[in-house]
């Protein structure tokens, strides 16, 4: 869908600002950090473990949205020359070494697996660690010398990886780059080698994707966005202004995922090597959701033939069409069913791979803000030394993955309910008032019953017929606002009688 924009404000924040905090306390989201954990953290921040190795010269950038002060990963891409020409590609990605800040048992570490992964809100967020820390010491901020775990991945003029190494190092940023910036530079041809690349790179890295048999969804996700409080001439201000969009990813995001989809697939096969490791597995969908997704091609009129593979149909679609629009928001069921699965001593668990990505796979590139990337790290760091796997990382195995479970839970419900929030929040004032939609998901046992997009305001929301007749899937649709209060009451829509 196109991006569009609505904003919230003045009187909207009260009962906004109500709701949110509701929230919180529905979900036993954390508060502060207690004074333990923050004199703790504070001590960890001005006396790190620091590396020998020092690999400063490097000169890394990050790219991440422009407010973003977590930065987890930084990278340097270079081509490698040899004999007579061009062997390939060398990627350098440094990650945070939270490890070097945490002591395992101490009141950081307990914290951390108490909040098991940082939370988005909208007017906020609740950190994995203390900000001295997560935005501070272990962050790879530009100009800041600090502990990472260094990635080096010699990939061929293919793109495929031929060596990699992992290691502990000192590093120091040198830029911190936005997408679009990124995007604009690259299309532009003004970008300096190690960033063009990241576009060379990243699209050997699609073609393998492509024949491996992975996909990766591109839908435009709805979005909200704090703005700056807005001061007027009279001096009266309004504050707690949002936008809700929808924001279609650049061909930029795609390519910077490959970085960290290749160090997460590097990131496996050196676990399983190693016969110890935490994977992100996720099992192929059964064929009933697969036959689902046939039937819904089917009523959206988007030909799928039996020949063409459902990531063959995937790439062709383009999500700024609504058709195509819908079934890619009902292609996100067959994600469900991810898991992180530990295993050791050789003992492989029987699923080793993720569907998506159609390889082994590992979650290793953000310890900032998810606890279980800090455990991969070290059991790379392990692998690759050719070192026993620390004790207090295989202590953790029984309770790891259900508490990643369980974090991961709840910040995708905080993620999906924050939505509903805000939505409500903007539409308040307007039940009554029609819009334009577009029906994308309709129950199948109950065809009255499903969910509508509109196109503005950049809302997503819940439609139930009172005729009898069933919805209208992939078509357009005018929608009649019920209900919107925040908090209180999710927007909800019903069909417009005809005009």
């Amino acid at each position: 869908m196109p991006r569009r924009h609505l904003r919230v404000k003045g009187a909207a924040e009260a009962p906004l600002r109500a709701a949110l905090r509701a929230l919180r306390g529905e979900l036993d989201v954390p508060d502060a950090f207690p004074l333990q954990v923050l004199v703790e953290a504070e001590h960890a921040a001005k006396s790190p473990r620091l590396p020998s190795y020092d690999a400063t010269d490097i000169p890394l950038f990050t790219i991440d949205p422009p407010t973003s002060t977590d930065l987890d990963q930084a990278m340097h891409l270079s081509r490698r020359p040899g004999n007579g020409g061009h062997r390939g590609y060398r990627v350098r990605y440094a990650i945070a070494d939270v490890a070097a800040f945490v002591t395992p048992g101490g009141a950081v570490d307990a914290e951390a697996h108490r909040r098991v992964t940082t939370l988005y809100f909208p007017d906020g967020k609740v950190p994995l660690h203390p900000a001295c820390l997560s935005e501070g010491a272990a962050s790879l901020l530009p100009g800041h010398t600090c502990p990472a775990v260094l990635w080096t991945l010699d990939l061929d003029a293919d793109g495929r990886t031929e060596t990699v190494d992992v290691r502990r190092a000192l590093v120091r940023s040198r830029a911190k780059l936005n997408y679009a910036g990124v995007q604009q530079e690259i299309d532009a041809g003004t970008a300096e080698e190690p960033l063009a690349l990241l576009k060379v790179i990243g699209e050997l890295r699609e073609r393998l994707e492509v024949e491996r048999g992975g996909i990766s969804l591109n839908i435009p996700e709805q979005e909200i966005i704090e703005q700056d409080i807005i001061e007027h001439a009279d001096g009266e201000t309004d504050a707690d202004t949002y936008e809700l969009t929808y924001r279609a990813p650049l061909p930029a995001d795609g390519w910077n995922a490959q970085i960290s989809l290749l160090t997460g697939m590097a990131a496996a096969d050196l676990m399983l090597a190693h016969g110890t490791g935490v994977l992100r597995t996720l099992p192929a969908a059964p064929d009933g959701a697969v036959g689902r997704l046939r039937r819904t091609a089917k009523a959206l009129r988007i030909d799928w033939p039996h020949h063409v593979s459902y990531a063959q149909l995937v790439r062709s679609l383009d999500p700024h069409e609504p058709r195509h629009a819908a079934f890619l928001l009902e292609c996100t069921t067959l994600l469900r069913g991810a898991h992180y699965t530990p295993f050791r001593d050789g003992d492989l668990p029987d699923i080793t791979t993720h569907s998506a990505v159609a390889a082994p796979y590992a979650h290793c590139t953000a310890p900032l803000r998810r606890l279980v990337d800090r455990y991969a790290s070290e059991i790379c760091l392990a692998a690759a030394a050719d070192t026993p796997t620390p004790d207090w990382i295989l202590a953790a195995f029984d309770t790891l993955p259900d508490e990643m479970t369980e974090g991961t839970r709840r910040a995708g419900r905080v993620e999906r309910e924050c939505v509903d929030i805000v939505e409500a929040a903007l539409l308040k004032d307007r039940v009554g008032e029609v819009f334009e939609g577009c029906v994308v998901d309709v129950e199948e046992d109950q065809p009255t019953v499903g969910t509508v997009q509109l196109e503005s305001p950049a809302v997503i929301g819940r439609v139930v017929g009172t005729s009898g007749g069933r919805l209208p899937l992939g078509e357009r649709l005018q929608v009649r606002l019920t209900q919107a209060e925040p908090g209180a009451a999710k927007v909800r829509f019903v069909p417009a009688d005809p005009a």
